[in-house]
């Protein structure tokens, strides 16, 4: 089983920066959805904005959704992600 979704945070670019379960941050790219069926609004930044983490996931208020391993296998890893390293002793 994949990591799940801790937090989302939208960008002004349609993509999503997410942070999973073993604390990872991973960026998720929206606009190649943009154009198909319910997701067409999420073209609104208001909208897009509303994203929220729901149930190891993400959904919008309109009930727009991504399944967590579409998530997850579709994003990409953030360089240097420095939350994990130890800190430097002085």
């Amino acid at each position: 089983m994949n990591p799940r979704v801790e937090n989302v945070k939208p960008n002004s670019d349609f993509t999503l920066t997410l942070t999973f379960t073993n604390y990872e941050v991973r960026v998720f790219d929206v606009k190649p959805y943009l154009d198909r069926g319910i997701f067409s609004e999420l073209k609104a930044p208001r909208i897009f904005n509303a994203v929220r983490p729901f149930l190891g996931s993400i959904q919008w208020p309109n009930g727009q959704d991504f399944c967590p391993d579409t998530l997850y296998l579709q994003s990409t890893p953030i360089e240097n992600d420095t939350r994990l390293e130890a800190p430097v002793a002085s």
